[in-house]
């Protein structure tokens, strides 16, 4: 299999194109021009999604100086404000902004950043503002961004969804080990995985790590040894990782540079490997980076 039928499975994230995003990050916001190559190359690849939100700075703006017609967007709302009177009103005027600052005039996908919002007072007004959106053809599918499957039980007896994104790697494990993934395929929910590389801290070197991380240096450790055992690189263990998961349609990758974009798709080739159950933790102040404190 080539390269662009491996990156099928590819979406890139485009926080960094708003803001200096990410834990690895050390170039800070992507140039105008950058990011032209970069979904040049994201489309030689055959990567067909872009992952946005109104949240990541002037992200979707910035996307919208360029041609989009090769790619579906996913863009997400922010939070409704606790002051808001007309929900429906204030749901379709953040997406017809966000169709503007991106210049198209669909969404594939609307997500909420904050789901647990559906489970407060203003829940069903702000799932029936997003149905009315689909059934107006601003977008195809509507969904939940979340922080783990815990956030997911409670919406997913409630509400119907087209769309899941969730975090899941090597160490975040949840989505697989509680079942969450498996029962979502089974009723038809295209599930986009995010935080592949813990928000880059899997593909870290060891002395590179932020002393925050201390309290995991021994995970940490196991993983390098095991990294240095298998012979791969940990970008080709972490996209291996997910790979082996077809349940999954889409793995969201965040760049910043166009060697970094190559070097993933080619990572994507990389054979199933068997990964040690010990290398994972439940633990948030590790796999929450809503959590870190750097």
């Amino acid at each position: 299999m080539n390269i662009a039928e491996q990156s099928q499975k590819l979406a890139l994230g485009t926080a960094q194109f708003g803001l200096a995003y990410g834990l690895a990050n050390e170039t800070g916001k992507v140039s105008s021009d950058a990011i032209e190559q970069l979904l040049k190359v994201a489309s030689a690849f055959n990567i067909t999604m872009l992952d946005t939100a109104i949240a990541y700075g002037d992200s979707e703006q910035v996307l919208g100086l360029h041609n989009l017609a090769k790619f579906e967007i996913t863009s997400k709302l922010p939070a409704v404000p606790s002051n808001c009177l007309n929900v429906e009103e204030w749901v379709l005027e953040q997406t017809v902004s966000s169709l503007k600052r991106l210049r198209t005039d669909k969404l594939n996908d609307l997500l909420l950043h904050r789901p647990g919002q559906l489970l407060e007072s203003n829940g069903e007004k702000i799932y029936k503002s997003m149905l009315r959106l689909k059934e107006q053809g601003m977008v195809d599918k509507i969904g939940v961004s979340v922080y783990g499957p815990d956030e997911l039980s409670e919406l997913i007896k409630r509400f119907d969804f087209d769309v899941i994104q969730a975090p899941m790697n090597i160490l975040d494990r949840r989505m697989e080990n509680t079942g969450v993934l498996k029962q979502l395929k089974k009723t038809g929910v295209a599930i986009h995985i995010r935080s592949a590389f813990l928000q880059g801290l899997l593909l870290m070197p060891s002395e590179k790590i932020p002393v925050y991380f201390t309290p995991w240096a021994s995970l940490i450790k196991q993983y390098h040894h095991w990294l240095n055992q298998q012979g791969i690189s940990p970008l080709q263990a972490c996209l291996s990782y997910l790979n082996q998961y077809s349940d999954i349609d889409k793995i969201i990758v965040g760049v910043d540079s166009i060697w970094q974009l190559k070097q993933i798709a080619a990572a994507m080739d990389t054979p199933i490997t068997d990964i040690p159950d010990c290398l994972q933790s439940v633990d948030e102040g590790l796999i929450n980076p809503s959590r870190w404190q750097l």
